[in-house]
């Protein structure tokens, strides 16, 4: 063969090659660029999404928390008229509920279990009634919480908004948005509010798609909800304990241990309790009114009313020097139990906040240690406890009471978080296995 012909052949492998790599370049220069475009609209509709659930739940998180305040005063300054109709006032909010909407009544039940593809959807008129059942619940002083009431709001329209508009193919993103924007608006806690979220609804398994739509409607809820005239409840705290003292690594673990039975004792009694109650009193109408007498009778006539309603006076009473009894969790655990076990409606995490931080102050004095350093600790610690939730809890210690304490309050709620044994509030919350959901 001729050098020609030979050179011809090489010139021809050599430009066949190049333009078979020119080709190869595009393509996937061309698939780089519409992966990026994807990816970016993506990104933006997540951004937009948070937005527009993080203004809406934060007004209606404003609504909600400044009528529940003013029914909280209006019900500590009469309090000895108002108690007495507390059974009353159960009958009117199981009437509500039987009469526009019965299968709200399982509440955060109906939440995880969209979120865990049980069903395809929460009914819309949760929102209004369990709004107005948690103020019915407050105004004649049942011994219950708000943050339920929240998350329930913020997961529905979340979760309605999300499904018309096709948002997403993952139903637990658009949950989990809107729960971090309940939770976040209500508290001004959106580290807490998102990692809340995104633990809860599957023990040790966290949602990653949806952190950043989470993290955007929580700041957004916050800061409508401020703008709005909702205060957010913090406590700069600049007390610290000595690392240095054996002894007081040795009471950061007997804290942990205690706080963590605690939350494990609320969680057990909470279930057990709407199980006895439901199987012993079938009618739901007898069980709220017969069993609201002798808890009316309680309330007013046990300190005045002292354990009614949210507990911020418990939490005051343990950050300001106020007088905190040695009985004042179990009577408050108690009472709240009873409260939402024979149906009366509200949240526990506000009760588990001032369980936890009256404990707290009881176990701070017993051990000479700063009082209100154990009272910040107990207060997330044993929430943390009681709704199986680690980070959460760390998160709003930080947010709430400061950076100084952020190691004794890391170390009390994974000690907590280990006693408690995967045992949690929420009946329906599943649990994972090594990073997988069982």
């Amino acid at each position: 063969m001729s050098p020609l012909v030979l050179l011809l052949k090489l010139l021809f492998k050599l430009m066949t090659s190049a333009f078979c790599r020119v080709i190869s370049f595009f393509c996937v220069r061309r698939n780089f660029v519409e992966n990026f475009k994807k990816k970016s609209f993506t990104v933006l509709k997540y951004i937009a999404f948070g937005v527009v659930i993080g203004v809406l739940v934060g007004a209606i998180d404003t609504l909600f928390g400044r009528v529940l305040i003013a029914i909280t005063d209006f019900r500590t300054d009469y309090y000895l008229f108002l108690l007495p109709f507390l059974p009353l006032a159960g009958l009117l909010i199981t009437w509500m509920y039987n009469k526009f909407s019965a299968i709200s009544l399982k509440g955060m039940s109906l939440v995880f279990e969209t979120g865990q593809s049980k069903r395809n959807s929460i009914p819309l008129p949760l929102v209004p009634l369990v709004m107005i059942g948690t103020w019915i619940t407050h105004l004649f002083g049942g011994s219950a919480g708000r943050e339920g009431v929240a998350v329930q709001i913020g997961a529905t329209l979340s979760h309605r908004i999300g499904r018309k508009f096709h948002f997403s193919n993952n139903e637990r993103v658009l949950l989990i948005t809107g729960m971090s924007a309940g939770f976040g608006g209500l508290f001004q806690t959106p580290l807490g509010a998102v990692f809340f979220a995104l633990e809860v609804i599957v023990a040790g398994y966290l949602e990653y798609e949806a952190l950043l739509p989470a993290f955007i409607a929580s700041i957004v809820a916050c800061i409508t909800s401020h703008t709005l005239g909702l205060e957010k409840f913090s406590v700069n705290v600049t007390d610290t304990l000595d690392f240095t003292d054996y002894k007081v690594i040795i009471f950061l673990v007997i804290m942990g241990i205690a706080f963590g039975l605690v939350g494990r004792l609320f969680s057990y009694l909470l279930q057990k309790s709407k199980d006895f109650m439901k199987n012993k009193i079938k009618n739901p109408y007898v069980r709220i009114a017969v069993v609201s007498i002798p808890l009316a009778i309680i309330l007013i006539f046990f300190h005045n009313g002292r354990y009614s309603g949210l507990g911020t006076n418990l939490i005051s009473a343990s950050f300001s020097g106020g007088e905190v009894h040695y009985y004042d969790f179990i009577v408050k655990l108690l009472l709240t139990i009873v409260t939402l076990a024979i149906g009366f409606q509200g949240g526990e995490v506000t009760p588990l906040f001032s369980i936890g931080a009256t404990l707290g102050v009881v176990l701070g004095n017993l051990f000479g240690v700063s009082p209100i350093v154990c009272g910040a600790i107990g207060y997330v610690a044993v929430f943390g406890s009681a709704t199986n939730t680690l980070i959460a809890p760390i998160l709003l210690g930080v947010e709430i009471f400061g950076v100084a304490n952020v190691l004794p309050i890391a170390i009390v709620c994974i000690i907590a978080y280990i006693v408690n044994g995967n045992l949690s509030i929420y009946s329906s919350q599943q649990k994972a296995l090594f990073g997988f959901e069982e």
